[in-house]
């Protein structure tokens, strides 16, 4: 059985949960050989039906919000195909990204015919932190140059944070679809683990009931705590196991790697 998921929130309208990198958010044929499924698991873990409002592809983790009963379902939907949320995702890239940049770049859907008309598609991105490893993932450079950013997108287009990043040249590290393979292979044998580095950091939604702003974090620290880097052992500070926390997997990644964070621009409330 898989794991019980971490809920960040639940009243009896909603629940927002932490979704693990490599969970489904439902069962679909296009991944038959999947076993881990957010619905059937928080459905299974609170007693009752689950009402999916929203998706994060199966490589993201972070904040998911659920509905407990239709109505609220249909809120929280319309509030989504409206434009009345909020989305912070925080990516892990290739190169040094710009300190600030916005993309408006129309996109069509990964699998529509090619007259299908595109879409408007508009992402804010800026760079927190950046790292050059005195290692070549590539025999053309000497160093490996990395970046974490910060998206927020004002659309809501599949995969468009992803598609945005590889049209500034800069994919995220372990997108197997629009990023680079070799390098992927490279990071991924260096971290110890094949993932997608993208984070759905932050969600802010009108309650389904009462229309008040919820903002749901995921609880990843940033900017990092003070003497956070290379060397730095959070779990015995903190005398508990990084494995117990749902995004040990980030905080691995700030610990273990020597980012240097960006002076340009104060980092998000």
């Amino acid at each position: 059985m898989p794991p019980p998921l971490h809920i960040l929130w639940r009243d009896e309208h909603l629940v927002a949960v932490y979704k693990p990198a490599g969970w489904l958010v439902h069962r679909t044929g296009l991944d038959a050989g999947e076993t881990r499924f957010v619905m059937q698991t928080l459905r299974d873990q609170l007693g009752q039906h689950v009402f999916p409002v929203h998706r994060l592809d199966k490589g993201t983790c972070g904040v998911l919000v659920m509905a407990l009963h239709s109505d609220a379902a249909r809120a929280l939907s319309q509030a989504f195909e409206q434009g009345a949320t909020h989305k912070r995702y925080l990516a892990m890239v290739r190169g040094w990204a710009p300190g600030a940049i916005e993309v408006d770049h129309a996109l069509k859907p990964d699998d529509a015919p090619a007259d299908a008309a595109v879409q408007d598609a508009h992402t804010r991105f800026r760079r927190l932190a950046q790292l050059a490893l005195p290692e070549a993932s590539d025999a053309r450079f000497a160093t490996t140059r990395a970046s974490l950013v910060e998206a927020l997108p004002t659309t809501g287009r599949r995969h468009q944070i992803r598609r945005h990043l590889k049209h500034l040249a800069h994919p995220i590290i372990g997108d197997a679809t629009h990023g680079k393979g070799p390098l992927n292979r490279w990071w991924a044998e260096r971290l110890g683990q094949q993932r997608l580095w993208l984070h759905a950091w932050q969600l802010t939604v009108p309650h389904p009931v009462s229309g008040l702003a919820m903002t749901f974090d995921s609880g990843l620290p940033w900017p990092r705590p003070a003497g956070w880097g290379p060397g730095h052992n959070t779990a015995e500070d903190a005398n508990l196991s990084l494995s117990a926390i749902p995004s040990a997997d980030w905080q691995r990644l700030f610990e273990h790697l020597p980012w240097e964070e960006s002076a340009e621009t104060p980092p998000t409330p």
